[in-house]
């Protein structure tokens, strides 16, 4: 719908056009008209291009070193400062370019399915692709919550199109993501990629959720149907959550952004954003049908003359994406909550091909583990990342921490030993080698696991304690063959299976050196044995 310019006279923004909450089908024909490489799919979906950044650039985000939250934060690579006058330049180059648009968009919404905790978010941006996709990822109010929407919480500027200054201090080049918990506002520059709201949004949740209480999590959550069993699944990008979270046989809650609270889980978002590369729907039905009028292609190449979509095609970028509102998976649960989950699952796709398809963690290996945040980085999520690489990142979401990473293992120890959850290891990444030897992990078979646990039966098997990694590894799971559970016997050369877990080892014990001071002699101990 059309808005009174006065909505962002506020912000010293007056444009002759703004659109506020437009529907999804003005949104599309202002992309079609006004964006160059927009283009409407045989499906029904907008793809949209981002331009010359196809990921996150972690390494240009910035949080403003300010009195209200600087006690607070986890200072350091991951939350690197920014002077308040920093802010204030950037900011005022994002509102400058805005007043050079014709039109702006502007979408109201929230961040939150719980209504005791959700946020009131307001997007300011002069892409109609952007817009469509935070109408697809933020919770889309009724009419009349939009009509007594008043102030948001928190604004975010999105001037991405233009380039950032590398000469104002504290800014490293012509990106620049910069997010100020004093005054409510982020600010972007110099990057297109859509998923820098998506993720800003959840930086927020991660610094307000643990003042009251309430964890924050990197993770997809699903429930059984009848509400009995609801699963959390923690796991960076490309690990997994997505996909897994989209099961038939249970409801989804949501696919990557969660809070746990006294009373169970609520999603963060209103949305799903899956990795399109190599979609089929043979292996991913629930999200193949998701992609039609609404949803955006990021960056997905189609056929000229059919327009159907080439999800196997990576010529801008193997990091093709989908954004699409939760209901258009078919067993989601709306409003997107659940109890406490009865399983917590931390996903890894292991590019050593060492660790075993699935093993069972006592409470120290939990908070070791999600301490640890051990995958490997896969191609395409974030910029310059061409191949797998191994990584250690805090509570499987360490870029989008705030706190320090063992506010947040705390708070998962206490509320995983309130509800008493089983806790499982899941190895989505190699085996039989490691990357460009063996082989990744068949999605047939991670599935399987998946289901074993959600069952009961993978809780009532035989296991056998690997030697290294000290983890209680199942000797038989429905689905999958008994060989494939144990990891060294996957591999040809037992010898170089040896070299590449002490190898693995090696690396764990060197990231957790940073941590140790700040846990018991428990949790070191949970670690793997040189």
């Amino acid at each position: 719908m059309t808005a009174p310019t006065s909505v962002l006279a506020t912000y010293g923004i007056s444009v002759g056009r703004v659109l506020r909450n437009a529907t999804p089908a003005i949104l599309v024909e202002e992309a079609l008209q006004r964006e160059k490489g927009s283009a409407l799919t045989s499906t029904g979906a907008l793809v949209a291009l981002s331009g010359r950044k196809t990921g996150r650039v972690p390494n240009d985000k910035r949080v403003v070193d300010e009195p209200s939250s600087s006690a607070d934060i986890w200072w350091g690579s991951v939350n690197i400062k920014l002077p308040p006058e920093s802010f204030l330049s950037n900011r005022a180059m994002a509102v400058a370019y805005l007043n050079t648009r014709d039109t702006l968009y502007c979408v109201d919404a929230f961040a939150g399915w719980d209504p005791n905790y959700r946020l009131k978010i307001r997007v300011i941006c002069a892409r109609a692709y952007h817009a469509l996709f935070m109408h697809n990822m933020l919770i889309r109010p009724t009419a009349a919550e939009l009509e007594t929407f008043g102030e948001p919480d928190y604004v975010i500027f999105n001037a991405g199109q233009l380039h950032a200054n590398p000469h104002v201090p504290g800014v490293a080049g012509d990106a620049s993501v910069a997010l100020d918990f004093g005054r409510k506002e982020m600010v972007i520059l110099g990057t297109e990629y859509a998923g820098e709201m998506k993720k800003g949004v959840f930086t927020i949740m991660n610094y307000l959720m643990p003042k009251q209480g309430v964890l924050s999590m990197h993770c997809s959550a699903t429930d059984a149907k009848d509400g009995s069993g609801a699963s959390i699944l923690f796991g960076l990008s490309g690990t997994g959550k997505t996909t897994l979270s989209a099961d038939p046989k249970r409801v989804l809650i949501g696919d990557d952004e969660h809070a746990w609270t006294s009373e169970g889980v609520f999603n963060v978002e209103g949305g799903c954003y899956a990795k399109m590369i190599n979609l089929s729907a043979e292996a991913e039905p629930d999200i193949f049908q998701a992609i039609r009028f609404g949803a955006v292609l990021e960056n997905v190449i189609m056929d000229a003359g059919t327009r159907t979509p080439d999800y196997n095609n990576i010529s801008i970028t193997e990091n093709t994406r989908g954004s699409y509102p939760i209901e258009y998976i078919q067993g989601a649960r709306i409003p997107c909550v659940s109890g406490h989950p009865k399983n917590v699952i931390f996903l890894t796709c292991d590019a050593f091909g060492v660790l075993p398809p699935v093993s069972k963690l006592t409470p120290e290996q939990v908070m070791y583990h999600f301490i640890s945040g051990y995958t490997a980085k896969v191609a395409g999520t974030e910029v310059g990342v061409t191949e797998p690489k191994e990584t250690f990142s805090p509570c499987f979401g360490g870029p989008f921490m705030v706190w320090h990473p063992g506010k947040y293992a705390e708070l998962l120890a206490a509320k995983v030993a309130a509800q008493g959850a089983s806790c499982w290891l899941v190895n989505t990444g190699w085996s039989g080698g490691k990357y460009g030897v063996g082989k990744r992990m068949k999605l047939s078979v991670t599935r399987a696991i998946i289901d074993a646990i959600h069952s009961g039966e993978l809780a009532q098997v035989t296991t056998l304690v690997d030697p290294v990694f000290g983890l209680a590894v199942p000797t038989a799971c429905p689905g999958v063959s008994a060989e494939l559970l144990d990891p060294r016997g996957t591999w040809a050369d037992k010898a170089a299976y040896d070299d590449m877990a002490r190898r693995l080892a090696r690396l764990f014990t060197d990231n957790f050196k940073r941590f140790e001071s700040g846990v018991s002699d428990a949790v070191r101990a949970a670690g793997p044995k040189l």
